[in-house]
């Protein structure tokens, strides 16, 4: 079965759609390399992109990706998804960003294109309309940073090592981390790591706003994920609709003048006045209980 996927693989350079047929075959062998998984009981509503490429640690190829692709698109339409957090299954490793075996075997134009899906996966993940966090527990290098970048929040294991190195590659961070990285930390800083290529830890990660949190790593290699899963759950109970307009209006206001962003905030602010949750928030206060929101 794995000669028949490495096949395909070469077979999707020159067949419009080959891609897949890479997708469908790895489901038919079983261990999807991406996948989505709800939570129940206390986490209703929380749903987890779960990342399993041991072999190659998370690294970004094909059949990867295209699985993060159908997982993304399995998550953006549900409305019973209120938070995602984004984890590996593989202990010490969040992503160890391009897959160089594949990359080695492609030519010029072949690379060009798949940086170009790479940066389209981001975006898609970037633009998911639930908060999303990204748990790093270990290595996060190149697109594997840019993938954390792509989510809104981002925990880390204080020993977690983070960098976009693509500058020791001979490259440039090329699936929006060059973009990312500035509109975070600022330009210096960010000009800073890219053209020095530099690694960080979690802990100074934390400290130049690099992630949100970083926790000193467990035995069991997963102290970023149940930092990240307290954080979903302080997210859970708020009203659904309005957190994911505040997150649109946010995402959408950063990148123009603070006038057209008054006005991106007003069409927001427009879209909640109308909902049940609105009016069980009002109410709530008035009965001074808790409130019941179900993105209505």
């Amino acid at each position: 079965m794995g000669s028949l996927v490495k096949l395909l693989v070469r077979v999707q350079r020159s067949v419009p759609g080959a891609v897949w047929a890479v997708r469908r075959l790895s489901s038919e062998a079983g261990g999807k390399e991406v996948n989505a998984t709800r939570l129940h009981g206390s986490n209703e509503g929380i749903a987890e992109i779960v990342m399993s490429r041991p072999h190659a640690r998370n690294s970004l190829g094909k059949v990867f990706v295209s699985e993060f692709f159908d997982t993304v698109d399995s998550l953006r339409h549900d409305s019973s998804v209120r938070v995602v957090v984004v984890k590996s299954s593989t202990r010490g490793i969040f992503c160890a960003g391009a897959d160089l075996k594949e990359r080695a075997e492609m030519d010029n134009a072949e690379a060009s294109l798949f940086v170009q899906q790479l940066r389209k996966l981001m975006s898609e993940i970037a633009a998911l309309p639930m908060p999303t966090i990204a748990a790093v527990d270990g290595f996060a290098l190149g697109g594997g940073l840019e993938l954390a970048l792509a989510c809104d929040l981002r925990i880390a294991a204080s020993s977690a090592k983070m960098g976009l190195i693509e500058t020791t590659r001979g490259l440039l961070p090329g699936a929006g981390g060059s973009q990312r990285l500035p509109r975070l930390l600022g330009i210096g800083l960010a000009k800073e790591l890219i053209f020095t290529g530099r690694q960080i830890d979690g802990t100074d990660a934390q400290r130049i706003g690099l992630v949100n949190d970083a926790v000193p790593q467990n035995e069991a290699g997963d102290a970023a994920y149940l930092r990240a899963l307290e954080l979903a759950q302080e997210i859970l109970p708020q009203a659904p609709v309005a957190v994911r307009m505040a997150k649109l209006a946010m995402n959408r206001g950063i990148e123009v003048d603070i006038a057209s962003g008054m006005a991106i905030e007003a069409m927001c602010y427009g879209q909640v006045i109308p909902t049940k949750d609105r009016q069980e928030g009002m109410s709530a206060f008035r009965e001074k209980r808790q409130p019941h929101y179900t993105g209505e």
